[in-house]
């Protein structure tokens, strides 16, 4: 598809595509160009087929002005791979989600299986006519990613996908551009499009789920390191002798608190009879889950109340470290182990702010996500947007810190609403 030739094309892009339709007059002022200019670059973007118009606005006390959106008939797909599932979505040219799918699946399957699994899901949101053109695609994988080349790099809880083209191939299949990240990464790209980041630049996400990571987000942008394992916060070890993790090195954070973790230890306190609310479950269902763990705690079961504060514990310790190194703005907790709610939140929160030094903390809100199992679906989304609305030769930074700080959202309004 057409992308946009220069830098002000490519802002005027991302304001519409992050705060919807503004009239002519307003985009003016946010950009600073030229009433000439903006013209022309708008009338460009129309000609490219990346904007249309949107009727006039109310009068400003003279000749009113037009008003300028996403072209409607724009379609990107987040495509987000967990360990245990799979969420496709299509959204519009604004990131809205106008239709989604889930299905369980197992990573371990290998990569033919699952992308064939969610290519399934894409061509059933393809046939029910809510996506007839795909414009582009982006996927999250649990695990660590060359973002460059778009392959997983020896993920430890996905054999078989080392170095798979898993950009590559999904491209050929949907016939549009694709890029991969870790599943973290599009997350955080998630809160700061549509959640509590987005009036924050510098912030990290932590998911807790089958295993643990973090999304670095440094001035409005993910930060991936050199080669791409920025984040991977669950095999900082926090014992010596702790458990063996999928890895290969024991005492990792995500051999002591993950759902796979949380799992194991459920079933090992329902084998030994300390837990009989989850010796009942195991009993129904054959199986233990962090659901079963959060189920108990509800019901006021001692052990299972435990194994979250300790596992919140060894979270904060880990995070309490982070924040005093990065002094980041919000600190956002999702993923499935999320589920087990304030009760975990408060544990990791007293570790961080008792740990960290104060001037790194006396600002900073540490919640729970409210995007829920939208965030990895709109953030894949966003990233493959950042891809389309950028000229060919233009780092990507250039455009989207700009339209951030054009956008100039007041400072604290994050923590008003918290």
């Amino acid at each position: 598809m057409a992308r946009p030739e220069n830098v002000h094309q490519a802002r005027l892009l991302r304001l519409l595509r992050e705060d919807g339709a503004r009239s002519r007059a307003e985009l003016g002022d946010l950009v600073q160009l030229s009433r000439s200019k903006l013209a022309l670059e708008l009338d460009r973007l129309a000609t490219l087929g990346l904007v249309e118009s949107g009727g006039l606005a109310a009068s400003r006390g003279g000749r009113r002005s037009g008003i300028v959106r996403i072209a409607s008939h724009l379609r990107f797909v987040g495509i987000d791979i967990g360990a245990t599932s799979i969420d496709v979505a299509v959204t519009n040219g604004e990131l809205e989600v106008l239709a989604r799918l889930s299905r369980p699946t197992d990573v371990r399957d290998g990569p033919a299986a699952v992308l064939d699994q969610a290519m399934e899901l894409v061509g059933k949101l393809r046939a029910n006519g809510t996506a007839t053109e795909i414009h582009g695609a982006g996927i999250g994988v649990p695990g660590p990613v060359s973002f460059r080349d778009g392959t997983p790099i020896a993920p430890p809880i996905m054999p078989g996908w080392d170095r798979f083209p898993v950009r590559e191939a999904t491209s050929q299949e949907l016939g549009c551009p694709v890029l991969v990240d870790n599943d973290v990464n599009i997350m955080a790209l998630g809160e700061l499009h549509a959640g509590l980041a987005r009036s924050v630049d510098d912030f990290l996400l932590v998911k807790i789920g089958t295993g643990i990571g973090c999304g670095i987000v440094v001035h409005g942008e993910i930060y991936r390191g050199v080669s791409g394992s920025a984040g991977d916060i669950g095999h900082i070890r926090v014992n010596d002798h702790g458990p063996t993790c999928a890895c290969g090195n024991t005492g990792c954070l995500e051999a002591y608190f993950s759902g796979a973790a949380l799992a194991r230890d459920a079933l090992v306190a329902a084998q030994s009879g300390r837990s009989a609310f989850l010796a009942e479950r195991l009993a129904e269902k054959g199986a233990l889950t962090a659901e079963d763990v959060a189920a108990a705690a509800a019901m006021g079961d001692a052990l299972a109340v435990r194994m979250i504060r300790e596992g919140g514990r060894q979270v904060g310790t880990v995070l309490a470290g982070l924040v005093s190194f990065f002094n980041p703005g919000l600190v956002i907790i999702a993923g499935g182990v999320a589920g087990l709610g304030h009760r975990l939140l408060a544990e990791i929160r007293s570790l961080v702010y008792q740990r960290s030094l104060p001037l790194a903390t006396g600002n900073l809100p540490i919640v729970l996500s409210d995007l829920g199992g939208t965030a990895g679906v709109i953030g894949a989304a966003r990233l493959i947007s950042d891809h389309v609305f950028l000229p060919p030769d233009l780092p990507v930074c250039l455009c989207s810190s700009a339209a951030r700080r054009a956008r100039a959202a007041p400072s604290g309004a994050l923590r008003r609403t918290l």
